[in-house]
């Protein structure tokens, strides 16, 4: 059988789109290779420990974000705590439970338009809800609810897709052994989306960590280092009172402030702490996936 002629026109239309295709994949990683060099060229520096571990007082004229990184922190465990038994459960119902598909259609086109939602609008209903008509002020509390209301759509669509490519033979042939429903989902589907579930956990962090419209509606702009942290006490303090992250530090600091320096140096902050939370969930994914 003899091979298939190609004509010279279509030849040199595959290479150019094969050019194409190699010119917009390094174009990206360029972009990206420039924007993270720009930011610890600019950001680490000005990274110092006093930055670390002081709290920024204008008296003794000393610039820290030790409590602006605490709060992050506790905005990050505090939303994934909740969020996630919440936006896997969901996703759990709508693909293995729910038989009512065209309300599971709905339920997905709700999550699908919630995603697209300005994040200033979250903010503006916690603030109206949590802030006013629940009384709790500007407080990590309040802005770790709206946290949550912000990113369990994105939860929920990753986990709800990621359940979906896993095989139905799977299925199949775990109730065929014997296995009940749960035990299926549990033993089978779930550690068979892993990837999906970090995926989604990866993205939620991404937001919880950039976000700063919302927070500055809810958790507020303070920096107050609040004392003995592994107490009951010291706990309810922290939620309770108002704290700002680290963006709405940097936005202080670089425009209200005037202090680009030390913008730079907590957005290099911001992305050292991004790339470590996103690597320790990539291993703990792996690790689930492995011991399944």
């Amino acid at each position: 059988m003899k091979p298939v002629q190609r004509s010279r026109s279509r030849v040199l239309y595959e290479k150019v789109l094969f050019a194409l295709l190699h010119f917009c994949a390094f174009l990206t990683c360029a972009l990206l290779i420039l924007l993270i060099g720009t930011l610890f060229f600019r950001g680490l520096p000005h990274i110092t420990l006093e930055l670390l571990t002081s709290q920024p007082s204008v008296l003794k004229n000393v610039i820290g974000i030790l409590p602006n990184l605490i709060n992050t922190l506790a905005l990050i465990l505090g939303t994934l705590l909740l969020v996630l038994p919440l936006g896997v459960g969901a996703a759990i119902y709508l693909t293995e439970y729910a038989r009512n598909h065209r309300a599971v259609a709905v339920i997905e086109f709700a999550t699908e338009t919630l995603t697209g939602i300005p994040s200033i609008l979250y903010g503006l209903v916690g603030m109206l809800f949590f802030v006013q008509f629940l009384g709790w002020e500007t407080s990590i509390r309040a802005g770790i609810f709206t946290l949550v209301i912000m990113i369990l759509p994105t939860i929920v669509r990753t986990t709800q897709e990621s359940l979906k490519t896993v095989p139905q033979s799977y299925r199949e042939a775990a109730l065929g052994l014997g296995c009940g429903k749960w035990r299926m989902i549990r033993t089978v589907v779930l550690p068979s989306s892993v990837d999906g579930i970090v995926t989604g956990c990866i993205l939620s962090i991404g937001r919880i960590v950039g976000e700063s419209a919302a927070l500055l509606f809810t958790a507020g702009s303070a920096s107050v280092l609040v004392r003995d942290l592994l107490s009951f006490h010291g706990i309810h303090e922290l939620l309770t009172t108002s704290g700002g992250s680290l963006t709405v530090a940097l936005y202080m600091y670089a425009m209200e402030r005037g202090k680009i320096d030390v913008g730079f140096a907590i957005a290099a902050i911001l992305m050292l702490l991004t790339l470590g939370i996103n690597l320790a969930a990539k291993w703990l994914g792996r690790t689930l996936k492995t011991n399944k």
